[in-house]
Order: C-alpha cells, then structure tokens, then sequence
C-alpha cells in the first residue's frame, strides 16, 4: 500500500468516527420536524408505538321518555267559511278588505233591498185592513149577523198577512251579511256594485286561533289514544315543537289504509300555524318518565350482544349494554351505563379496549 492510499484510508476512517460521534446533532439539524421525530422514537402518534385516538364525547344524562307514535298530518283551520249571500241582489255596502281581522257580527256588505221593503210597506197597509174587517165581522158575530165561518176567514186573512210579513223581514235580514266568527278576510272576488247570486262567492273568513292537526295512526294503536292525548308536532316553515291536545278520533278505522283518522287542537296565537302546512307529528301514547337514551350510532353490536365504549382515565372502556325502544336516533338503555358516565359517540370504531384516547370536543 503505497503513502497516498494510506493517507486516503486515514481521513476516511477519521471522518467515520466524527460522523458516528455528532450523528445526533446533524440529524436535528437537517429535520423538518424535531418534536415530531421526538415523539416517533418515544412510541408518539405516527409512531410505532401508536398515539391516542381523537373521540367526540358526550356525559350520560337522564332524559324523558314517551311511547309515541310518529304520523304526519295537515295543519287546518279552527273555522273556515267561504262567505256568500243567501238571496241574490246587488251590492250597496261592501265592508270586506283583505286581510283584514274582523270580530263576530261584523257587517262584511249589504244587498240592496229597496224592494223588499217597498213590499213590507204594503203588507203593513193590508194588515190594517184585514184587522180593521175582523173586528167588524166580531161585531157581527156576536149579533149573530153572520155565521161563524165567515169570521174565520177574516181572522186567517189576518194571521196570513203577519206570516207573510215574518217571511219577508226575514229576507230583508238576510241582505245584510254579518261575520259568523271572528276572524282574518282572505282575497275578495267582487266590488262594489256588483250583481251576486247564492252561489257567488264574496270572499273567505278564517279563524286559526286554535289551529287544528289532523292525521292518521295505525290501527293497532285504535284503543291506546284518548280524547286529551298529548300531541308533539312540527311545521315546514317552523323548527319549534308544537304542543297539542287530542280533541276527537274517529269513531271508525278506515278499511282501506287500516288507520284511524285523528284531529287535536293547539294555541296559535301569533298565527306561525298556517292552514294546509305539513306536519310531522308525534303522538304521546304513555309517558315512560325518564331513561339513559344514546345516540345509536355509539353501539356497536355483537354476537352476544351490544356494547359501547366509555372513557376512564384516559382510556376507552368497552362496556357491555341492554338495549330497549329504539328511536330515529336514539336508543334505550335499559342497563350498563350510569347517569354521569363518559361516553364516546364519535370515533368509536377506532378506539380499542383500554387504548388510551383524546377527548377532541363534547357535545350535549
């Protein structure tokens, strides 16, 4: 070995031992991430010892509970009336703006009645007459001028002209048109003026203060409602529950769907319940008081039954549970978990028994 090669070995053997000795230092030096590697060679998450896993939680509360029945149904009307005229007529007085809110016996228009009075008059001038005549003829009768028919048909000459008269103010009454409820005027489809018959229709007069709710439950349900069943509800246009009360039920199951048509009544009083809405229903058959109910996805179902997994101490705790009623998205614990319990309702699939776990967030 000749002196260039020896000197070449050297330096190679000296730079060997430095690079061995500050191997630590460079490494840190030239790393993108130093905590990172830290904790990939302490057994850290991405390491190989694995690292905690991120769970969504929430604390286990007792909540009420109630065998309901779920339905849809219509929101409808407490009264509704399309008004009209009982004779026909033309219009004098039109007292209807739509929209508006009118009380009971309020005039909504008038129809003309010149001529029934006009009649009326006349009828009052024949009933003098006729009186006047009957009071002779019993003159008469009593002077046996007369005979007894005679009389009679002066005394129903009288009677019939007072028939005649109840008859004709009664069609005088029926020219005016009062508000039969209290009420909100919907759109009006004739003006002033106008000529109407019986089947006109002037416009409509709704009261929605109590809303009505009707829809249907399955037949098997027939003997559990009662009149003042309790009815949960919500509307399209509304995100807040309803309250009502069941007031009539059907006397008959329908035979074609097999269900019984159901109505319940609930405060409107600033009017959010409008008429012909959809609404989702729930019907309270019999209130169970309180019970532990968990979303439905925190059980994981076995062959030999059902678990869920708790945290204690920083670790996930696989616990054994026995299911009861379930709902859309709650279900009943009848046993395993108690109130105050730590339970993982996201992120369950990751965790392992006794594996250690991060509570990311905490919902209700």
């Amino acid at each position: 070995m000749n002196k260039v090669t020896k000197t070449i070995v050297s330096l190679a053997s000296i730079a060997l031992i430095l690079g061995l000795a500050f191997y630590p230092k460079i490494k840190q030096a030239i790393s993108k991430n130093p905590e990172e590697d830290a904790k990939k060679e302490k057994g850290g998450p991405g390491g190989k010892g694995g690292g905690k896993t991120a769970v969504i939680v929430s604390v286990v509360k007792s909540t009420r509970l109630d065998d309901m029945v779920n339905s849809t149904g219509s929101i409808l009307a407490n009264e509704e009336v399309e008004v009209r005229s009982e004779i026909a007529g033309r219009i004098i007085l039109l007292n209807i703006k739509e929209g508006d809110v009118v009380q009971k016996g309020t005039v909504l228009f008038r129809i003309n009645d010149d001529d029934l009075q006009a009649r009326l008059r006349k009828l009052g001038f024949n009933k003098k007459l006729a009186e006047d005549n009957e009071a002779r003829q019993k003159i008469l009768l009593q002077k046996e001028a007369i005979s007894q028919r005679e009389y009679d048909i002066a005394v129903n000459s009288v009677n019939t002209i007072e028939a005649d008269i109840e008859d004709l103010r009664a069609q005088i009454i029926k020219t005016t048109v009062k508000a039969p409820f209290a009420g909100t005027i919907g759109f009006r489809y004739v003006s002033l003026g106008s000529y109407i018959s019986p089947t006109t229709k002037i416009a409509t007069l709704t009261n929605t203060n109590p809303a009505k709710i009707e829809f249907s439950i399955p037949a098997k349900y027939a003997t559990a409602i009662r009149k003042g069943s309790t009815v949960e509800f919500q509307t399209e246009n509304e995100d807040k529950t309803f309250i009502g009360k069941v007031y009539a039920i059907d006397p008959k199951i329908d035979p074609l769907t097999r269900t019984l048509q159901i109505r319940a009544l609930a405060a409107n009083p600033g009017n959010q319940l409008v008429p012909g809405a959809f609404a989702k229903v729930n019907l309270i058959l019999k209130s169970k008081g309180s019970a532990i109910l968990i979303p439905t996805e925190a059980v994981i179902p076995e062959a030999s039954g059902n678990k869920v997994f708790i945290v204690k101490q920083g670790k996930s705790v696989p616990v054994k549970v026995k299911l009861g009623n379930r709902g859309e998205k709650n279900v009943e614990i009848l046993s395993g978990l108690s109130i105050g319990d730590t339970l993982i309702t996201n992120g369950v699939i990751q965790v392992k028994p006794d594996g250690e776990v991060e509570i990311k967030e905490v919902v209700e």
